[in-house]
């Protein structure tokens, strides 16, 4: 019976060191580096929102759900802006200090483990405010340790396991110097960004990809997202929701016939039954795979539809609005996608994780679809539209650094090199 007391009294231990040192990588902590005394509920919820996964439907249990806490600093506000300007005067500290130390190349670190690289990882994790810069000048990978690895990864995007592995290690050592550029190319983004934005409207954070429904200056709820791939980048967008389809059929984009499915079909000549798509001709006339040439032009003359179904690439939702792009948001059946730290994988939409939570939201104020009718409806398989009673505004935003009202900085990896700064993109999976 003494040992599991143990494990519970160091697990306390460390909880509470956790939330006692939960505010050192916020604004105040990167001026003046020092043990922190107050809590920041914040950058705590940040790094147990990811750990605790029990937020939404069944469906989508297998991804990384992040629950949101009751209040939480949106991406986006009027504080934006000026939380970020002083978030560059505190890297501007930072580097005048010396910045921080490269970290060698490590295979794997993990709670238990002895490297002398941990010393270097302790002095980094330090200056940027992730470790009490009482932790440092010990080569044990202790809880200390632990815990600041996963504050960072939480400030970064990446998975919080508190495990060193070659994409940590890629984000940990960009110099400050570049941290700090990254901020200041960003705060133009910011200007256009955060004037009138009204009480309610929902953001996609393409670096991010990270979906906000934002109502009074808190992000009600926070998705998951699949966006562009670097080649089919997703557009910066502002418009508005007006509609949402449930069990929809899929028209194939003419850029994803001509780049995807006549590849396909050369490779899979039953790759359009297996995937319940039909054919049809300019009048609507249905044609049979057999019917069609794949090695000539002929296949861009028709059109192409899926059925509504488990299968369908678009899920059981699509969330429409106005764009030139003729882009939009939707469910996927390709759900261990959102589990991955790169989640750049579309052709230009953005499938949401946990769909069905933001449907809700933008149809509460909508007569008629109800909680229970939502799901009714899913459940049918019958597709349905339903009219948003007033739109919402939505943003597909491109911002790759910032410093909410929160305080907590966070940066994300500029996929699409629109940064101008040569920085190191994280690898295509997490399983290194």
């Amino acid at each position: 019976m003494g040992e599991p007391r143990e494990r519970d009294g160091a697990r306390s231990d460390r909880r509470l060191f956790l939330t006692g040192l939960a505010g050192v990588a916020t604004l105040a902590a990167a001026f003046a580096p020092r043990r922190a005394a107050a809590e920041d509920p914040a950058l705590d919820a940040l790094i147990g929102d990811s750990e605790r996964g029990q937020f939404g439907q069944s469906f989508d249990q297998g991804s990384r759900t992040i629950h949101m806490p009751k209040a939480s600093a949106p991406t986006l506000s009027p504080a934006t802006l000026q939380t970020t300007e002083k978030a560059i005067e505190a890297y501007d500290a930072i580097v005048a200090r010396g910045g921080w130390p490269a970290i060698p190349q490590i295979d794997q670190l993990r709670l238990g483990d002895r490297h002398p690289g941990v010393v270097n990882l302790r002095s980094r994790l330090s200056a940027s405010g992730d470790l009490d810069p009482s932790a440092v000048g010990n080569d044990i990978y202790d809880s200390y340790v632990e815990a600041a690895v996963r504050r960072f990864q939480a400030r970064h995007g990446l998975t919080i396991d508190g495990i060193v592995r070659a994409a940590i290690l890629l984000a940990l050592n960009v110099p400050a110097a570049s941290r700090r550029d990254q901020l200041k190319v960003n705060i133009e983004r910011l200007k256009a960004l955060t004037t009138n934005l009204g009480p309610r409207y929902v953001v996609c954070n393409i670096p991010a990809a990270r979906i906000e429904a934002i109502e009074n200056d808190v992000a009600v709820s926070r998705h998951t997202a699949v966006v562009g791939k670097p080649d089919r980048p997703s557009p910066d967008i502002n418009s508005k929701i007006v509609e949402i389809n449930f069990n929809p059929y899929w028209t194939v984009p003419p850029s994803i016939v001509r780049k995807d499915l006549i590849p396909k079909m050369q490779d899979q000549p039953d790759y359009l039954s297996a995937n319940h798509i039909r054919i049809y001709d300019a009048k609507h006339v249905e044609l049979q795979p057999s019917q069609i040439n794949w090695y000539s032009e002929d296949a861009t003359h028709y059109s192409f539809k899926q059925d509504p179904g488990d299968f369908n690439s678009l899920g059981s939702i699509r969330i429409n609005f106005p764009s030139a792009y003729g882009v939009y948001m939707h469910d996927t059946p390709l759900k261990n996608l959102f589990g991955d730290d790169f989640r750049f994988h579309s052709s230009g939409c953005v499938r949401v994780q946990n769909v069905r939570e933001l449907v809700y939201w933008l149809l509460a104020e909508t007569k008629g679809w109800s909680r229970e009718e939502i799901d009714r409806v899913i459940k049918s398989g019958e597709h349905k539209d339903a009219r948003l009673a007033k739109p919402v505004p939505l943003h597909w935003v491109y911002v790759t650094a910032w410093a909410a009202s929160d305080g907590v900085v966070q940066f994300r990896e500029d996929i699409y090199s629109r940064d101008g700064l040569g920085g190191p993109a994280i690898p295509a999976t997490t399983k290194l």
